[in-house]
């Protein structure tokens, strides 16, 4: 699954130990997703999509 997190986080001026810190994960979880090495949980996912103010469906897509 692709995502945009790592993008819209530099956007909003945020770290990924800032952007961590806020979804109450480690920053090498963030770095996980950001790489596509690791799927969020559904509740991760709409934490991460709010605070980085986009809608989940566009925050990550399912490669086909």
């Amino acid at each position: 699954m692709k995502n945009k997190i790592r993008e819209l986080r530099r956007g909003l001026g945020l770290r990924q130990e800032d952007l961590a810190l806020k979804v109450g994960v480690t920053r090498q979880t963030i770095n996980a997703i950001e790489n596509d090495r690791y799927n969020p949980t559904l509740v991760l996912a709409m934490k991460l999509a709010r605070l980085l103010e986009t809608p989940v469906e566009e925050l990550f897509k399912l490669e086909e």
